[in-house]
């Protein structure tokens, strides 16, 4: 019986609830972040490993997470598969669909690096200007600004300097912050935009375009239900002819009594529902999937070929008498 822990999980991640979805990622990213912050993060507190630390902090982790996220979108290898066999003619707009699923994690985790601004400290702090800090109307000391304020992140320095620390860290965060706050309406603006712009593009009024994902959300799942059950009868028909018999349980002899074997599909037809595909129509037939589209393409041509079928006459034998030899 399988884990019901695993068995959730599996729903959720094919699961077409994409704010639900994402929603989770971006959980999930929030709570690695603050692990990292607590457990991994330590500022090297030295000029010039504190940039590029603070940076590989930020940036490491959300390319990191980028890349695994299209890794593991389901979509990936059918775009690779429809591009590669010329079949998806629209490949631009799935990858755009893919990359969009993929920057969530991605920036999630840069929009909590930035808000919590440890990182950003880490990285600038070297870099601020030494003379614009004051604090209680003294100034901060030029001889080796750079490698004390490079050790400032660590809360190492002498005493009389704590103000000018503090004064960093606050400006720094600020800034920090403030970079965070743009990220998340420059993110904001661009889904509104794209969610018009699709909505104005597209072919499918309101109430078709939720019809479609419904349609396609219960394709997937009826075909890898289907799928099991086949590929169950296949293997059992092999494994009884190779040892003269097959050990089912009780739920696979049902399915082999529901849902006999009738034969391995052929190439073709695997390679016409492979692939990723938009909405299209034929002879004014809405097409949601690939599925679809060779459904109604072979009923076409069953329906033909069906038409063409017309009753013939038998031949007649000839009545002349054959000649002698």
């Amino acid at each position: 019986m399988a884990n019901p822990i695993t068995h959730f999980l599996s729903r959720i991640f094919r699961s077409k609830d994409l704010v639900t979805l994402n929603g989770l990622v971006a959980l999930g990213t929030t709570g690695g972040q603050e692990l990292f912050s607590l457990l991994a993060f330590q500022c090297p507190c030295s000029p010039v490993r504190n940039f590029w630390y603070g940076l590989m902090a930020t940036l490491g982790p959300a390319l990191l997470l980028f890349f695994i996220s299209i890794i593991l979108n389901n979509q990936t290898r059918n775009l690779v598969d429809g591009c590669r066999c010329f079949r998806t003619k629209k490949c631009p707009g799935i990858l755009y669909s893919i990359l969009g699923r993929a920057a969530v994690a991605p920036l999630t985790w840069l929009v909590i690096s930035l808000l919590r601004g440890d990182a950003y400290v880490c990285a600038f702090s070297e870099f601020v200007d030494p003379s614009s800090l004051t604090a209680e109307n003294e100034s901060f000391p030029l001889s080796h600004a750079t490698q004390i304020l490079a050790r400032f992140p660590c809360g190492e320095s002498p005493d009389n300097l704590s103000g000018f620390r503090e004064e960093v860290s606050r400006r720094l965060k600020f800034e920090s912050q403030l970079l965070g706050w743009l990220l998340i309406c420059t993110v904001a603006v661009v889904v509104f935009l794209i969610k018009c712009l699709k909505a104005c593009c597209s072919m499918l009024g309101y109430h078709q375009e939720d019809y479609r994902a419904r349609y396609l959300a219960n394709e997937e799942q009826l075909l890898r239900r289907t799928a099991e059950a086949h590929s169950l009868a296949l293997a059992a028909n092999n494994v009884k002819q190779f040892f003269g018999f097959v050990a089912l349980d009780e739920r696979e002899k049902e399915l082999m009594a529901k849902f006999p074997k009738q034969g391995t599909q052929l190439i073709l037809p695997w390679e016409k529902i492979t692939g990723s595909s938009q909405y299209q129509e034929m002879q004014g037939i809405p097409l949601y999937s690939l599925l679809h589209k060779w459904a109604n393409r072979q009923f076409l041509i069953d329906k033909d070929f069906n038409m063409t079928l017309l009753p013939h006459p038998q031949p007649q034998l000839s009545d002349s008498p054959t000649s002698d030899h």
